[in-house]
């Protein structure tokens, strides 16, 4: 990501949850401002720990702008992390 604004918003996602080694693919998300952002790619996703919670964080892209998300798996909430162009 170049220009990174980092966030700490929390959005409305819509994911699909399937079987498989990615079993939870985002695609799409609302802003608190109402702005809604359609995935068209996901990259990066890996697990984490913050403390004693797992997150699960995926790098995603709507091909103007690339985002940074986390799911909390233990409150069920998403989180917009980051934000930036693409390049």
């Amino acid at each position: 990501m170049n220009d990174e604004i980092f966030l700490n918003e929390r959005i409305d996602v819509i994911a699909t949850f399937g079987t498989g080694l990615n079993p939870c693919n985002p695609v799409k998300f609302r802003r608190p401002n109402g702005r809604e952002v359609v995935i068209s790619e996901i990259g990066l996703r890996h697990p984490t720990m913050q403390g004693k919670r797992a997150m699960h964080v995926f790098d995603v892209t709507d091909g103007s702008s690339d985002y940074r998300i986390e799911l909390d798996s233990e409150r069920l909430t998403w989180t917009l992390t980051r934000m930036g162009d693409s390049i």
